[in-house]
């Protein structure tokens, strides 16, 4: 009995590897770094904003940001001395201007 070989067409095998190695770049992880840190702490400083930081502890210190990087920022205040300040040790950051609306719309 005389078997018959089955070559496959290798154009088809082709397609399909061209489709996976296109489905494996559609399916990359989103950055974990969006840069709106950074943004947003440029911004403040380019206008010199005063902004208020609140401390992990409650604690809340106003002045300037003058510089920050990965791990701290630092605070320029008018009347007291400057400080650098860790991020790990900030609950949140905002400005001034905002705070003293509020409190006008409140009362």
């Amino acid at each position: 009995m005389n078997r018959k070989l089955i070559r496959p067409d290798l154009s088809e095998i082709k397609e399909k590897m061209s489709q996976e190695k296109d489905q494996a770049k559609k399916k990359m992880h989103p950055p974990t770094d969006t840069h709106a840190e950074s943004y947003y702490y440029l911004k403040q400083m380019n206008k010199k904003t005063q902004v208020a930081v609140v401390l992990a502890d409650g604690e809340i210190l106003k002045g300037s940001i003058e510089w920050y990087d990965r791990n701290c920022i630092k605070l320029t205040r008018l009347e007291d001395p400057n400080l650098l300040i860790y991020k790990a040790n900030i609950k949140y950051v905002y400005k001034l201007e905002e705070d003293d609306e509020a409190t006008k719309k409140r009362r």
